[in-house]
């Protein structure tokens, strides 16, 4: 597992190798992650939009702007958590993944970046 906190959100990453849709003989390689959003301050807290930069080794970089997670924009309760998962697909089988998250303090009504940590992918055909 991957952790971070910022401004009183931690946020972790479980990256898993999905060996049953990725074809390596086809330069498809497929990764889930599953993320949880903790609300560790006193205030609740809105997702409005995510950023990520994928890197796939040999093929470089990939920037993912979007709003909301998974076509959603929740709210999140102080010490409440909202958890997701999602995939990416890499044509070398191996790279990273990093981003940010952009939410809104509710009751501030401010806006603020949260980092979503570095992890690593790895297809698990590549290691052997």
């Amino acid at each position: 597992m991957f952790s971070k906190i910022t401004s009183d959100i931690k946020i972790s990453v479980v990256p898993e190798y999905d060996i049953k849709n990725s074809y390596p003989s086809d330069n498809r390689f497929v990764f889930k992650y599953h993320i949880t959003i903790e609300n560790l301050s006193l205030d609740t807290v809105k997702i409005l939009k995510r950023k990520w930069l994928i890197y796939d080794v040999g093929f470089g970089y990939t920037e993912v702007l979007g709003d909301g997670v998974i076509g959603l924009t929740p709210d999140i309760a102080p010490g409440e958590s909202f958890t997701y998962f999602s995939n990416v697909m890499l044509r070398s089988g191996v790279g990273n993944m990093s981003g940010k998250y952009l939410l809104k303090n509710n009751v501030t009504d401010e806006n603020f970046e949260v980092e979503i940590p570095k992890f690593n992918l790895m297809a698990e055909v590549l290691s052997n």
